[in-house]
This record gives structure tokens, C-alpha cells and sequence, in this order.
């Protein structure tokens, strides 16, 4: 039996659908492990350094989006529904993207950044 794994996604911003296109990337926002190797060329153990939760790809510009809005937002909830069925989403979260629009494909790369993420399956 097949299932989708990928294709078509949401990507909503306080409930808003967004205009998604491409393949987008998340974190949830959990700790990197690393490995710490010794003198002797061995692991040692690990070590965990922070990451930021987030939820980046690219969205199409047209007349109603406002671009200079969409840099200040700040404290919004951020969904990315996936084709498998998972959501990802963001709490607390704000817009991290440079606000740079592309003309030949009407793309604008966005960046959604927060304290955590969480994985809805």
C-alpha cells in the first residue's frame, strides 16, 4: 500500500493561509547532540547545544500581501501542514527572514522562528 510522504503542504500564520511553494524546513527546536572526542580518538560522550524552532521555505507575492506587515509580525502562532498528515507548529514565534522578493516566480523567502516547536501527528 503507498502513502503520500510529500506534495502539498499549508503554511498558515495566526490561522491565515499562506501562498506555500517549494519544499520548506523545520526544527522543532530540540537540543544538537555532538559527539566530544578525547585526546585518545575516542567518544567520550556527547554534548548538547541549543537550536532555534523554526519553519522556513517560500511564499508567492501578490497584491494583498503586505511585505512590511509580514517583517514586524511577532507573537503568532505558525502552522506547516505537511502531506504526510504531520503539523508543524510554532508558538510565540516571529518572523526571522530577510523580506527579500525574487520577480521571475513572484517568490518571497520566509522564516518563522520561536522558543519551541511541537510535531502534531
Amino acid at each position: 500500500m503507498s502513502k503520500r510522504v510529500g506534495g502539498i503542504i499549508f503554511l498558515k500564520v495566526d490561522g491565515d493561509l499562506q501562498r506555500a511553494k517549494g519544499a520548506f524546513s523545520y526544527n522543532l527546536g530540540k537540543p544538537k547532540r555532538e559527539a566530544v572526542i578525547g585526546g585518545d580518538g575516542i567518544a567520550h560522550g556527547y554534548k548538547e547545544t541549543g537550536q532555534v524552532a523554526f519553519i522556513e521555505g517560500e511564499i508567492t507575492d501578490d497584491r494583498k500581501l503586505n511585505l512590511a506587515a509580514l517583517l514586524e509580525l511577532e507573537d503568532v502562532t505558525v502552522t506547516l501542514e505537511l502531506a504526510n498528515g504531520k503539523v508543524i507548529s510554532l508558538r510565540e514565534a516571529w518572523y526571522a527572514g530577510e523580506g527579500t522578493g525574487q520577480s521571475e516566480e513572484g517568490n518571497i523567502g520566509v522564516r518563522f522562528e520561536a522558543p519551541t516547536g511541537e510535531e502534531i501527528k
